[in-house]
């Protein structure tokens, strides 16, 4: 196999003419260039300089090494540009999960502040509902995802980092007996039919242990598994809505929204990363934004 170095040293060679140019070109003896150069010719089986008067010139084969010296030099150094862009966050790709109610209030804006601060990095962004983008993040295979946790629960593999609290609301038909309060007890939806709006998972398990603080078990007569509808529903009378407040972006005409109290339900959101994640500029750059989009 070529020695790649040596092929460096035989470029210096041709370029400057003779050897002794090269090795104060290279900072050598023109006794180790030499030495250099012969054992090239050894790997490659072929004389690679010939003299000519007080100087060398290559042969065809020393010519064709030079010139694949070169393109090998410029190969490095397209290499160690392309390196230091992505050390610095100018390139690069990150591959982001999250659900559908902090689309709008975070993601959005993080991502739109991550295009404008490190404009080369390429975003995948996939909506993970229903499924746990969890062990996607702890593979490899997401650098980010949105996930809702409790405070304190550590996961495998993950940090989680807290970005925001999203308290839960109650939602009653127009006209319903709690409609004029400001404030709801949450003990005094335990007697109503509840219409249900969150799967299986961390945002009902929010909804449903504060409920046992208060003493009951919330009785579901519909199921819903978005905010959109379990609002239709609501309105049509069928029951009341516990929906968090960025799920309420858009309240149905027909309901009332009230703050809940003693206890008030809260889902906590979290970005996850891997604990082993590289402290990349373009990761951290979207961490900051998500945090910065989440105090707004």
């Amino acid at each position: 196999m070529l020695d790649v170095r040596r092929m460096q040293v035989l470029r210096a060679v041709v370029s400057s003419g003779s050897v002794t140019a090269a090795a104060g070109r290279l900072g050598y003896t023109p006794s180790a260039v030499s030495q250099q150069v012969a054992a090239l010719e050894k790997e490659a089986g072929a004389a690679l300089l010939e003299r000519v008067g007080r100087g060398v010139r290559p042969t065809a084969a020393g010519l064709l090494l030079t010139e694949h010296a070169a393109a090998i030099s410029r190969q490095v150094a397209e290499a160690e540009t392309a390196l230091a862009d992505l050390k610095e966050g100018r390139t690069g790709r990150l591959s982001v999960r999250y659900f559908a109610t902090v689309g709008a209030p975070l993601v959005a804006p993080a991502l739109a502040r991550l295009r404008r601060d490190h404009p080369g990095v390429q975003v995948e962004l996939k909506l993970s509902d229903p499924v746990d983008p969890l062990p996607e993040v702890a593979q490899g295979q997401a650098d980010v995802a949105l996930v809702v946790r409790p405070h304190g629960r550590s996961v495998d593999g993950i940090r989680l980092e807290h970005l925001l609290d999203d308290p839960y609301r109650a939602v009653l038909p127009k006209g319903h007996r709690l409609a004029t309060r400001r404030v709801v007890d949450l003990a005094d939806l335990a007697d109503e039919p509840w219409v249900g709006s969150e799967r299986p998972g961390p945002c009902l398990d929010a909804v449903t242990d504060a409920c046992a603080a208060a003493g009951f078990s919330p009785a579901f007569v519909v199921d819903s598994e978005d905010y959109a509808t379990a609002q239709g529903f609501v309105a049509a009378g069928l029951g009341i809505g516990m929906i968090p407040l960025t799920g309420l972006r858009a309240p149905h005409p027909g309901v009332v929204v009230r703050k809940v109290r003693r206890p008030e339900p809260v889902r906590a959101v979290h970005a996850a990363v891997r604990e082993t994640a590289p402290a990349a500029p373009a990761l951290r750059g979207l961490l900051d934004a998500l945090k910065d989009a989440a105090v707004q």
